[in-house]
C-alpha cells in the first residue's frame, strides 16, 4: 500500500505500473538463447522452409544450447559464441563451425528484430574460424569406369529399393534427398513425369523431371513392391514404411560395391551426368535446367522453364540410352549432339 501511495505522489498510476512490470517480466523470461532460437526456427518453418533445411538448423543450434541456451541473448558476448564455435572446430568439423556461426547470427538478428538484443556478437566472428577446404563430391568421369559401376549396381545383392534408387540416380541424376524422400503421388508413369515439390528442392521451386523409358520401367517394377503398402514412400526404410531410406544408405551401398568415398558418392552422379552431357555438346542451359540449377535472372529463368521441356525430354532419353550403352560396354563415340528437328 505504501508503494502505491508513493507512486501516486509521483503522479504514477499503480495499475499501469503493475501492467508494465508484468510485460517487462514476460520479456525478461523470454529472452534466453533457447527461447529465441526456438522462435526463429518456428518462424522459418511457417515461412515454408524445406524439412531438410529445418533439420540441419535444429542440429546446428543444438551445438550452442549447452553453453548459450539459458543465457539472456542481450548479455551473450562474442567470446562466449567463439568458445562454442571453437569446440566444434577442434573436432575437425570446419564446415559445421562455419555454418553454426551463420545460424547463431540469424538467431541474434531475430532477437534484435524482436527488441531482445541490440547487437549480433556472431557477426564479429566472421574471420575467426579456419576456412574449410572445399572438396568436390567424388564422381566417376571415365565412360569405361562408369560402365563398370553401372554393372556393379546391376549385381547389387542388397535391398531391391536400394538397387533401384542407385539405378535411378544414374539415369535421372537428382539430388539424393529428392529421390530417397520421393512419394508415389509425385509420379505419373503414364505421362512419364516426376514432379518434385518445392518443399523438397534445394532451390525452393517445384522441379519437373521427364522420365525416360528406362526410369519408367524401373519405377513400374518397384511400384509392385513398395506401392502396395500403407505408406506412400517410393523408397521406404526397412524399419518403417513411414520413413524413407536414410541419408547414408546410398553411399553405404556404393562402399559395399567396393567404391571408396574418394571414388564416387551418390551426389557424384550429378557431376558425371553434367560432365558427359556437356562433352556431348548438349545446350548448357538445358543441362542446367535438368540439374535444377536456378538462374539468377528471373525473366531468363521463367523463359527457360517454359521453353526447355521438350528439349529436356530428348536430353533425358539420350542420357538414359547412353547409360545403357556404358553399362553394356558398348563403345561410346564422342561428338556433338544432334538435336531433334
Amino acid at each position: 500500500m505504501s508503494e502505491a501511495r508513493e507512486l501516486l505522489k509521483n503522479n504514477q498510476d499503480p495499475a499501469t505500473k503493475k501492467k508494465l512490470d508484468k510485460i517487462a517480466n514476460q520479456i525478461s523470461n523470454a529472452n534466453t538463447f533457447n527461447i529465441v532460437a526456438d522462435e526463429y526456427i518456428a518462424k522459418i518453418e511457417r515461412e515454408g522452409r524445406a524439412t531438410t533445411t529445418l533439420e540441419k538448423i535444429r542440429w546446428l543450434v543444438d551445438f550452442a544450447r549447452p553453453k548459450l541456451g539459458d543465457r539472456p541473448v542481450a548479455e551473450i558476448k562474442p567470446a562466449e559464441v567463439l568458445a562454442v564455435l571453437q569446440a566444434v572446430e577442434k573436432r575437425g568439423r570446419l564446415e559445421s563451425a562455419r555454418r553454426l556461426r551463420s545460424t547463431i547470427s540469424r538467431v541474434f538478428r531475430h532477437a534484435a528484430a524482436t527488441a531482445r538484443a541490440e547487437s549480433d556478437p556472431a557477426a564479429l566472428l566472421m574471420g575467426a574460424l579456419a576456412v574449410p577446404i572445399v572438396k568436390n563430391r567424388a564422381a566417376i568421369l571415365d565412360p569405361d569406369r562408369f560402365g563398370g559401376l553401372l554393372r556393379a549396381i546391376d549385381g547389387f545383392d542388397g535391398q531391391l529399393t536400394t538397387r533401384a534408387a542407385l539405378k535411378l540416380m544414374a539415369i535421372l541424376f537428382p539430388r539424393p534427398g529428392e529421390l530417397r524422400q520421393a512419394t508415389w503421388s509425385e509420379f505419373n508413369l503414364d505421362k512419364a513425369t516426376w514432379v518434385i515439390p518445392a518443399s523438397r528442392t534445394k532451390v525452393r521451386r517445384e522441379h519437373r523431371v521427364p522420365l525416360p523409358r528406362q526410369a519408367v520401367a524401373i519405377l513400374r517394377e518397384l511400384r509392385d513392391v513398395t506401392g502396395q503398402g500403407c505408406g506412400n514412400l517410393v523408397f521406404p526404410s526397412v524399419r518403417s514404411v513411414r520413413c524413407p531410406i536414410s541419408d547414408g544408405t546410398l553411399n553405404a551401398a556404393l562402399r559395399r560395391l567396393g567404391y571408396s568415398k574418394d571414388e564416387v558418392t551418390a551426389h557424384g552422379f550429378r557431376s558425371t551426368a553434367s560432365t558427359f552431357l556437356n562433352e556431348a555438346g548438349h545446350d548448357p542451359d538445358v543441362i542446367e535446367a535438368a540439374l535444377a540449377h536456378v538462374d539468377s535472372d528471373d525473366v531468363r529463368r521463367a523463359y527457360n522453364r517454359a521453353t526447355y521441356w521438350d528439349r529436356r525430354v530428348d536430353l533425358m532419353q539420350w542420357w538414359a540410352d547412353r547409360v545403357d550403352a556404358m553399362r553394356d560396354g558398348a563403345k561410346v563415340i564422342s561428338g556433338r549432339f544432334a538435336e531433334r528437328n
